[in-house]
């Protein structure tokens, strides 16, 4: 199974990354260890996420505050939002994914 990102969600990782650094440093190397960890465990098990539309799942970070929208399509897994749990709910759902 290979991985993508949406667009705006590689540049929602960054952003968030760089906003980490920005606060402690190390800290957005750390986020992207994290992302890279829910990554490789959604690569292995893709069900593993919560329905959260008909044709989405989520997945909870556990050490940062965001949610990875996802989508299989054969095999390819792609991260369609980078999510941070507390700001604009849903923002992302103007993109068209999951339809």
């Amino acid at each position: 199974m290979t991985l993508e990102f949406h667009p705006e969600a590689e540049l929602e990782l960054i952003e968030a990354a760089v906003y980490y650094e920005q606060q402690v440093p190390g800290l957005g190397e750390r986020f992207e260890a994290e992302i890279r960890r829910a990554t490789d465990l959604l690569l292995d098990q893709p069900e593993i996420g919560t329905p959260a539309d008909q044709n989405l799942r989520k997945f909870i970070l556990t050490r940062f505050p965001f949610t990875l929208y996802y989508n299989v399509a054969g095999d390819v897994l792609r991260i369609e939002a980078v999510a941070h749990q507390y700001r604009r709910p849903g923002y992302w759902k103007v993109r068209g994914v999951g339809k």
